[in-house]
């Protein structure tokens, strides 16, 4: 493995800081307080092409591959302190532009790709339920067949970006004796006949991200609306997840970088009894331990896109890169708070912001105990 970036790469990397450091922070702390989307950012991103990195060029987007994808997420992380439009980004990226891209027939792909990138309608990934969560394939949703078209009845919770969005994927059983083998994926379109979304469900962090609940009620679609063929969602589900897992903290890393820079910066001027509070062996101490966490988050997640790649699955890398990154996002944050003191807690600041969004990378995705299902498994458990 070489991590070694190219010079087109760094480019890359520093033209996302500066596009990012100019243009997606003003207006954050009134839409944050607000819980409001930021559409006007949303757009500025997909202008910018950041909706695109893993697109094929012949679908309008750039055609990165997994490692140089990071990294850009990486450094809009670190210029872009509005942690749930990076969020709301890579949900739409990774758990629905993937899947199309991977499962879509042609015409899907033509239809919806090129639009996504270019910032035209917003995605949401549907397939949480209010009685199954973490267990996704224990699913009440059903799709019933008739003809030439299918019947969805279900309703499921915590859509993100379901508010704003113009297509939904979403998930459905054909045969509930199956399991995941008879689950079956479907792209609906905003205002499909049966289809309809619920209030925005107001939240501690990424306020941001809007999510809400989408309601299925007879809805009829044709067959052309299946993604991929009948009973494959498990496995649509599962890839998305394996790239989701992968991708959707690399901000995080940058989020982390900027966080320490600011906690060391502060550590310096900040003066009590005479001296730097950086001068306290305490305080010194939170920050090599926020230093570890950075450079162990960033070679794990390195690693597991890596291994991407190279066309390998490496389910319990990415679990330990999710697991990890997931729980030091909230420790470094915490510590960020507790240098800052007072001015850590209070709003105006920022910091304690990185920590009600850094609570739900436990969460999204597959929480920490489902990581450590995984890894566990992995070691014949």
């Amino acid at each position: 493995m070489d991590f070694t970036w190219s010079d087109e790469q760094l480019a890359l990397k520093r033209s996302i800081i500066e596009f990012a450091g100019a243009t997606l922070n003003d207006g954050l702390l009134d839409d944050d307080r607000a819980g409001r989307f930021p559409r006007e950012r949303w757009a500025k991103c997909a202008e910018f092409g950041i909706l695109g990195l893993p697109v094929p060029e012949e679908l309008e987007g750039s055609g990165f591959d997994p490692l140089t994808t990071m990294l850009a997420m990486e450094a809009l992380g670190y210029a872009c302190r509005d942690n749930g439009l990076i969020f709301a980004l890579n949900a739409q990226m990774w758990a629905v532009q993937t899947p199309i891209q991977r499962f879509g027939s042609p015409e899907q792909k033509t239809r919806y790709l090129p639009a996504m990138v270019r910032g035209d309608i917003i995605g949401a990934h549907a397939i949480t339920e209010p009685g199954s969560g973490s267990d996704a394939f224990a699913m009440s949703s059903t799709a019933t067949r008739r003809g030439d078209c299918y019947v969805l009845n279900g309703t499921k919770t915590f859509v993100s970006n379901s508010p704003v969005a113009d297509l939904f994927l979403v998930f459905a059983t054909t045969n509930r004796a199956r399991g995941f083998m008879g689950v079956t994926a479907f792209l609906l379109d905003k205002g499909h006949p049966g289809l309809s979304v619920g209030k925005p469900i107001e939240k501690m962090g990424l306020r941001t991200a809007p999510y809400a609940e989408v309601i299925l009620d007879d809805c009829e679609v044709p067959v052309s609306a299946r993604l991929g063929g009948e009973g494959n969602g498990g496995t649509i589900f599962k890839h998305s997840m394996g790239w989701e897992r992968s991708c959707i903290l690399a901000s995080h890393v940058g989020a982390m970088q900027r966080q320490l820079e600011t906690c060391v910066e502060y550590a310096k001027t900040r003066h009590q009894f005479g001296q730097a509070i950086g001068k306290n062996q305490s305080v010194s101490s939170m920050l090599v331990d926020m230093k570890l966490r950075l450079e162990t988050s960033r070679l794990l997640l390195y690693h597991a896109g890596w291994l991407r790649s190279q066309g390998q699955e490496a389910v319990a890398e990415v679990a330990l890169a999710k697991l990890h990154l997931s729980e030091s996002f909230v420790q470094s944050s915490l510590q960020a708070i507790q240098i800052h003191g007072g001015y850590g807690y209070s709003t105006e600041f920022g910091v304690e912001r990185d920590l009600r969004d850094a609570l739900g990378g436990r969460i999204y995705s597959g929480t920490s105990e489902i990581q450590r299902d995984i890894i566990a498994r992995s070691l014949g458990l």
